[in-house]
Formats: C-alpha cells, structure tokens, sequence
C-alpha cells in the first residue's frame, strides 16, 4: 500500500515538481499533490473543470493541466480556507475577465485623457 506524506496545509509550495509527463495515474497524482485519491475523486464530482480521461476498467489518467488544477483547488481549500462552494465559484470566475475590445476602450479613454490634461498643462505655461 502506498504512504502518502501529508503536507501540512500551509506547505503547498513545497509539492513536487510536476515530471513532463502526458497522463498521469490517481497514485502519481496523489503523491504530487499530497492529497489522497478519495478527495480526488469527490473533487471531480464538485468541480466540473476537473475531469481525467477514463479508459479501460474505468481507471483515472490526469493530463498536466488536471495536476495543476488540483494544486489550485488545493491551495484555495487548504491554504486560503476557501469552502468546496466558494473555491467552485472561484475556479469558475477566473478566467474570466475584459475583452481584448473592453481593454481597447478603456486604453483609448486613457489616452484622450492623458492627451486633454498634457493640453490643459501646455496652455498654462
């Protein structure tokens, strides 16, 4: 049986090194990211993001982005004390965000404005 070294919560800064791997297994996945397969698997039930590829037998296989997520939703959970709801919420709000036509806007109003005091300064002299 395989001996899982619990990090203390705090200690998510000190997982492993993710190998360059394509999948990997739920016991490799355990191991780099000190969190047992049971919690594992009930996060995939809270945080639809999160979801391996299912082969043969139904056996698990995470890509490097699953390992990654599960290191976010580690470190909101355990370090940051963030609930299953409340990092469910946040894992689904962050990567959204302005528009690269929202940014454009507000670029240009930025400019205008900038223009109009650099007149505003010049005139004064």
């Amino acid at each position: 049986m395989r001996q899982t070294a619990v990090l203390e919560p705090t200690h998510n800064s000190e997982l492993p090194p993710i190998p360059g791997k394509r999948y990997f297994t739920i016991g490799e996945v355990s191991d780099l990211c000190a969190v047992k397969p049971h919690v594992l698997r009930y996060w995939e039930q809270e945080f639809p993001q999160l979801k391996p590829v299912k082969r043969r037998g139904n056996r698990r296989y995470y890509q490097r982005e699953d390992v990654e997520m599960i290191r976010t939703i580690r470190g909101l959970l355990y370090e940051q004390g963030y609930t299953i709801g409340g990092a469910r919420q946040r894992m689904s709000t962050e990567g959204e965000g302005p528009t690269p036509t929202e940014v454009q806007s507000v670029v240009r109003d930025c400019i205008d404005n900038l223009t109009q005091a650099r007149a505003l300064l010049v005139s004064g002299d």
